[in-house]
């Protein structure tokens, strides 16, 4: 999956312009975007929507709810689960506790609503904290739901008391882009996907456009979105290009020969090329 675009659970408005917006998965949103008083009502709309849209194929349903340190993340997973979510985004994540106290959760609640045991799976926010950023290489094999983690670097600077993120020239101060690294490691570690975090000025698409093919080029496989107008742009960053897929088919029908090394458009290629293009066009049969 390519693009996640966040939506409020509260908004019938948002929930409708989303669903039009042609983004991998919509993230429906019980965390950051609903006011506390709106809680109830958002659990109660993010559960109808799921169980009005069981039909799947073109648009995956995920929903973030709170921290698991709070209060309101069971009665979250309670009022939802019945809607089977393809997926529960996770925030404020502090270690691998956090993912098998989920994990544990999820599994009584999906036998208690008679939802496929094991079907929802589970995308860390594994940045968010202090304490997350030294367990980035600990959330493997811990169990078959975690599908991905991402990162964030708005909470952190928050966390760490900082008053911003951005350097003088408006470029992420080191620990964020060490926080992304690690993430990026975290989750190839652990044999899930790579989610690049949100781009927050919404009206600029170049810079959107130039984030996206950045963190393609340094593996991760997705991008978060918090506006329906970034979803296209993210979409078209993250999708192998024709001249890509091309090379890549030449790059494996280079190595058919069961050589260790070959030599393709006047460079030598060996075993770490061909990985590379063997998983560029695995990832167009996903």
């Amino acid at each position: 999956m390519r693009s996640f675009l966040f939506v409020p659970g509260d908004s019938e408005r948002k929930l409708a312009k989303g669903a039009a917006a042609g983004a991998d998965a919509l993230v429906l949103d019980l965390e950051d975007s609903v006011p506390a008083d709106r809680i109830e009502i958002a659990r109660a709309m993010v559960r109808e929507y799921l169980q009005a849209h069981r039909d799947r194929e073109s648009t995956r349903l995920w929903v973030r709810i709170n921290p698991l340190s709070t209060e309101k993340a069971l009665p979250d997973l309670a009022a939802i689960v019945c809607g089977a979510p393809d997926g529960i985004l996770l925030p404020k994540v502090t270690g691998p506790a956090d993912l098998t106290l989920l994990d544990s959760y999820l599994t009584a609640l999906e036998v208690r609503e008679g939802v496929e045991r094991g079907s929802i799976k589970i995308l860390l926010v594994a940045t968010e904290t202090a304490p997350a950023v030294f367990n980035l290489g600990r959330f493997g094999g811990l169990t078959a739901r975690l599908w991905g983690m991402t990162w964030g670097a708005e909470d952190l600077s928050a966390a760490l008391g900082a008053s911003t993120n951005r350097d003088e020239s408006g470029e992420l101060e080191f620990t964020y882009r060490l926080a992304r690294s690690m993430c990026l490691l975290g989750a190839v570690a652990a044999e899930v996907e790579p989610i690049d975090t949100v781009f927050t000025n919404f009206k600029d698409v170049d810079g959107l456009i130039r984030e996206s093919q950045a963190a393609r080029r340094a593996g991760f496989t997705g991008k978060i979105a918090i506006h329906p107008d970034q979803v296209e742009p993210i979409n078209q960053s993250f999708t192998p290009t024709a001249e890509e897929i091309e090379y890549a088919r030449r790059v494996v029908e280079a190595f058919a020969s069961g050589a260790g090394t070959v030599g393709l458009d006047g460079k030598m290629l060996d075993m770490p090329h061909l990985k590379q293009a063997r998983r560029l066009l695995a990832s167009l049969r996903k």
